[in-house]
């Protein structure tokens, strides 16, 4: 089973024709996929692909064995490289510090009272290998800024270890019991990463780094964005009205020391809990010759007449979310019913129909729309007699509709008979 995780169209590929992908080869229409969603991708690369496979099986063939031999051969190659990489970091920092230079105080072991290094020596590699050698909880030395570097450059690289350690270990346990969180019935899943590029689009969802996101609405020549009276264009405009409800101001204050900054020609870096200080960006913004309050002059590129209020104008930080319309867009005609209630699924995975809601009836119901609405909760939903007539009436060009029971009324009657209440339908016919 191949799964392609990117758009929903690519989730219903069938295979692949190279067998062996390598990472970074370039997808030029079918030459490594087969026809059906190549031309979806366009251009893409190969990131990745990953083999997941159960290994939850008590007997294990001879060529499974010399598999999983030959890849815990690798992990075990690859802790090493990373474990002596570590080591060459390590000795390299500690050797930067000390090697050469005389201790300024004697280093002791702490539990067998052992002189490691004398005071005033001057350290070799020899010496500076028994430091090593050692953890840090075991040295003793008076407090000074070496001794205080010394114990960093080890917490550091013990953290490190640490970390590689716990990782080897999970490596080889994922050699040994293999993917548990498949899927039932799976024995063996392909995951190819196909990066694609996609151009920024009406519909896309952007945000800032303060909680402000929002969706493209329109994208316009630069020549039709507004501009300062320096001719400088405009890039992106937000909306103000998504300022005083959430009251997010770090964004305007970004906006102002990000223009400042600019100006200058320097990069600020603002701690969480020690943000830059309101009355410093104001400084800033005078000293590089802006306007003090943030607010400037704008014209309308298309008719270059100027705006009646003053703008706040600046440099943000804006990202693109992985919430792309491309990747939201869908429609259903027919399609897949739950099994219980009879009404169609949701979500464009599922090839889902769209929610009519509580107040969506409510919106019908105010209109009078009453044969929209009676379509909507019947033959559009969970009346199963009633899909096959309108589908039959549809065919023989009959413009008529014929609502029955839907099925969310006899699961209602079920659960009630469930409590035992005795609770029967009868149909009346009228006179």
């Amino acid at each position: 089973r191949i799964v392609i995780p990117l758009s929903g169209d690519l989730k219903n590929a069938k295979g692949i024709i190279n067998e062996n992908i390598e990472s970074n080869s370039i997808i030029h229409g079918t030459s490594n996929l087969k026809r059906g969603f190549a031309h979806m991708l366009k251009n893409g690369v190969v990131m990745d692909v990953k083999v997941f496979s159960r290994r939850d099986k008590l007997s294990k063939t001879d060529d499974e064995l010399v598999e999983e031999a030959s890849r815990l051969k690798d992990v075990a190659q690859e802790y090493k490289s990373a474990e002596l990489e570590l080591q060459m970091e390590f000795h390299e920092k500690l050797g930067a510090l000390l090697l050469n230079e005389e201790c300024p105080a004697a280093i002791m072991h702490r539990k067998t009272g052992e002189i490691i290094v004398d005071k005033e020596a001057l350290i070799t590699h020899d010496l500076l290998e028994k430091i090593e050698s050692e953890k840090i909880e075991d040295l003793i030395m008076e407090e000074n800024d070496v001794f205080d570097e010394i114990k960093k450059i080890i917490r550091e690289y013990d953290l490190a270890l640490e970390k590689l350690q716990s990782k080897h270990k999970l490596n080889v346990e994922f050699v040994r019991k293999g993917d548990i969180d498949l899927d039932p019935g799976i024995i063996r899943q392909v995951k190819v990463y196909v990066a694609t590029k996609r151009t920024l689009q009406v519909g896309d969802k952007m945000a800032g780094r303060h909680g402000n996101k929002g969706v493209v609405s329109t994208i316009v020549p630069e020549a039709d964005m507004p501009y300062l009276a320096n001719g400088e264009t405009i890039e992106i405009i937000l909306n103000p009205l998504g300022v005083p409800s959430r009251m997010n101001m770090g964004q305007l204050l970004e906006t102002h020391l990000g223009y400042a900054a600019k100006k200058a020609g320097i990069y600020i870096k603002t701690p969480v809990f020690e943000g830059f200080p309101e009355d410093k960006i104001w400084q800033m913004m005078k000293d590089q010759g802006l306007s003090e309050n943030g607010k400037f002059v704008l014209y309308d590129g298309r008719t270059a007449e100027r705006f009646d209020n003053h703008v706040v104008v600046g440099y943000i930080y804006m990202l693109k979310l992985s919430h792309l319309v491309a990747d939201k867009i869908h429609a259903r005609a027919i399609g897949p019913y739950s099994l219980v209630t009879q009404q169609p699924l949701g979500g464009k995975a599922q090839m889902g129909g769209q929610r009519f809601g509580e107040m969506e009836v409510w919106a019908l119901e105010a209109y009078g729309a009453a044969h929209l609405l009676q379509e909507m909760l019947t033959v559009k939903s969970d009346d199963v007699e009633g899909r096959t007539k309108i589908y039959e009436s549809i065919v023989k060009g009959d413009n008529s509709l014929h609502a029955g029971t839907p099925e969310s009324f006899n699961v209602l009657m079920k659960e009630m008979q469930g409590l035992c209440i005795n609770i029967k339908a009868e149909s009346i016919e009228k006179d």
